[in-house]
């Protein structure tokens, strides 16, 4: 088993910053990739960004790509997903989850992941 949790989230102006970390514990050895994902009141979730945790490999998501950054610390267990720019539309809860095998069809299905954390509220205001 793998436990994630996240935080770092809140309420920020539009154009602002925010970085959420997510720490992983327990089998984390096993893990093959880390992801954000985000879900707004509403709304289906949706996939933010992904890292592979041994080579680095990242992915973004169209409407996050120039503004998001994923990274990783290893010696940490932890995953970070930094956001400039930020829009009204970021607004959403967002979801930290490991994988522990290579991708079915790639990193951007929730299927995919089979840990998740609990989530943090993101809010930027206009």
């Amino acid at each position: 088993q793998v436990q994630l949790v996240e935080s770092g989230g809140g309420l920020v102006q539009a154009g602002g910053s925010l970085r959420l970390s997510c720490a992983a514990s327990g089998r984390t050895f096993s893990m093959y990739a880390m992801g954000w994902f985000r879900q707004a009141p509403g709304k289906e979730r949706e996939f933010v960004a992904a890292i592979t945790w041994s080579g680095g490999n990242t992915y973004y998501a169209d409407s996050v790509k120039g503004r998001f950054t994923i990274s990783r610390d290893n010696a940490k267990n932890t995953v970070y997903l930094q956001m400039n720019s930020l829009k009204p539309e970021d607004t959403a809860v967002y979801y930290c989850a490991a994988r522990d095998r290579s991708w079915d069809e790639g990193p951007g299905r929730a299927y995919e992941y089979r840990y998740w954390g609990q989530g943090t509220q993101v809010t930027v205001s206009s």
